[in-house]
């Protein structure tokens, strides 16, 4: 029977730091195929424990081989099988933030992010930030109204979030503006 991850008390999530995620087993052995998040993709091997999204599970990585870019064949402490290493698929493994380095001037962990107050220049409060996304083109903060409904998507350049204060947990906002072109559209039609 293989054995389990090692237990531990569990970290809370406003402490960790997505740093990668398990991908398909590989071979019969109990390796697994991973995927780095990091700046670096082969600094998450130097990474120890990793653990899962609720902080309450870890993972120790034995080995790391390269395939390519972001991606790896992994072997983790504990998974000897093939069974073990399926029950790894599309798990994310997360970090501690006190074992990360501090984030550069201008630059920010998303977690972060997650859970600032969004106000606009004048200080009208829009709402909070519940997720920072990425879908290659840059990150993108996913604001939760105050006012209910549909979140709001701000992408985060300088432009749009000037400033970010994480001591006062705020950042400001100036949406884009409306293209001429967009705001025209329609006209003219019969």
């Amino acid at each position: 029977m293989p054995e389990k991850p090692t237990p531990v008390a569990p970290v809370p999530a406003r402490d960790l730091v997505l740093v990668g995620r398990f991908g398909a087993a590989h071979g019969v052995r109990g390796e697994v195929r991973l995927k780095s998040f990091t700046g670096d993709p082969a600094a998450i091997g130097d990474y120890s424990p990793l653990f899962s999204a609720d902080g309450a599970r870890s993972y120790a990585l034995r080995s790391l081989r390269h395939i390519r870019d972001d991606m790896f064949v992994a072997r983790v402490e504990g998974v000897n099988d093939r069974s073990a290493a399926e029950a790894l698929v599309n798990l994310d493994l997360h970090v501690r933030k006190a074992d990360l380095p501090p984030a550069d001037e201008e630059e920010y962990y998303h977690s972060d992010l997650i859970g600032l107050a969004a106000h606009l220049e004048n200080g009208e409060l829009i709402g909070e930030v519940v997720n920072v996304l990425n879908f290659g083109a840059g990150d993108i903060l996913e604001v939760r109204p105050a006012s209910g409904g549909d979140t709001l998507l701000y992408p985060f350049t300088k432009a749009v979030a000037p400033e970010v204060d994480l001591g006062a947990r705020r950042v400001t906002i100036a949406p884009p503006q409306e293209s001429e072109a967009r705001e025209d559209e329609g006209e003219g039609e019969a």
